[in-house]
């Protein structure tokens, strides 16, 4: 069994590699910068140096691995997120369509589904369409919101803010990127599965962001007040930060295109994961808010 794993430095790539590694495999690696890797995943991995922004590189790194965990790499800010998500997986398509790859399990997104809209998913719809068509069989999970975006807040919440273009009392997903890498390898060494297949990874409970304050009030130990901002606001502080037009659309229509979204695949015991946000926030948040507020 030979699986090929991208993004193998990243929140959902890293437990992948782990897991596979603790299961008895040998993963092949694709990654920019092996010194990102750690030394024992060095040593249980196969790694192949490249870009997967390199067609080249990728149809090589790929050739022979009956599966392929695919993570998009496109940066939020590239200046056209969505045709570089697209161009990018081509590569990985085309080996699939010629049978050098057998399957590939997708890091998709909750509102992919929509197919046109919602900003920056955009592009993964697009990267599902794509693999879809090459006859290999395909798994997208369809993930939630990722616990670790809160990460992004820092400032907001060093000054006791939480804020949010998202409706405040419409619940949504959320989800650990740990608990997606545990449903990602689960699915990587199961040799059963053919055809295409859609999984969500709903994290273990919809919240709305009114109820993430007051979950992450409790887990650092400080007030954290609500603060809604609408698209316009928002649009304007990526432009004076300097982002791209594009990159900037991406961002605002993601969750200009989220609001009403109603996930394709309902919340089950195959959709839903067990890692709470109060028990991640206490864990992970609360340590890099106090490293934040010491700098």
């Amino acid at each position: 069994m030979t699986i090929a794993v991208t993004t193998p430095a990243g929140r959902v790539g890293s437990r992948v590699v782990r897991l596979l590694i603790q299961a008895g495999v040998r993963p092949r690696v694709l990654v920019r910068d092996p010194a990102r890797l750690d030394a024992g995943t060095r040593e249980h991995a196969d790694v192949r140096q490249g870009d997967l922004t390199d067609a080249t590189y990728v149809r090589k790194a790929v050739a022979g691995a009956r599966t392929v965990f695919w993570v998009d790499p496109t940066p939020h800010v590239a200046d056209d997120p969505i045709e570089t998500s697209a161009r990018t997986a081509a590569a990985l398509a085309d080996a699939a369509r010629a049978g050098d790859v057998a399957r590939i399990v997708f890091l998709s997104s909750v509102g992919a589904e929509k197919r046109h809209g919602v900003g920056h998913i955009d592009g993964l719809a697009r990267i599902e369409e794509l693999f879809d068509g090459t006859g290999a069989d395909v798994l997208h999970l369809r993930c939630a919101y990722f616990f670790t975006n809160l990460l992004f807040e820092l400032d907001g919440l060093a000054r006791g803010v939480l804020a949010t273009a998202f409706r405040p009392d419409a619940p949504m997903p959320w989800v650990d990127p740990r608990d997606i890498g545990d449903v990602a390898a689960a699915r990587l060494l199961n040799e059963d599965w053919r055809g295409r297949t859609v999984q969500a990874v709903h994290g273990p409970e919809d919240l709305t962001f009114r109820q993430v304050a007051g979950i992450l009030t409790g887990a650092l130990g400080r007030p954290v007040r609500l603060e809604t901002v609408d698209d316009a606001a928002v649009r304007q502080g990526l432009l004076a930060a300097g982002l791209p037009p594009a990159a900037v659309e991406g961002m605002v229509g993601m969750t200009a295109g989220s609001r009403d979204l109603v996930p394709e695949q309902p919340r089950d015991l195959v959709t839903t994961t067990p890692t709470p946000l109060a028990a991640w926030a206490y864990a992970h948040l609360r340590p890099a808010l106090d490293a934040h507020r010491a700098t």
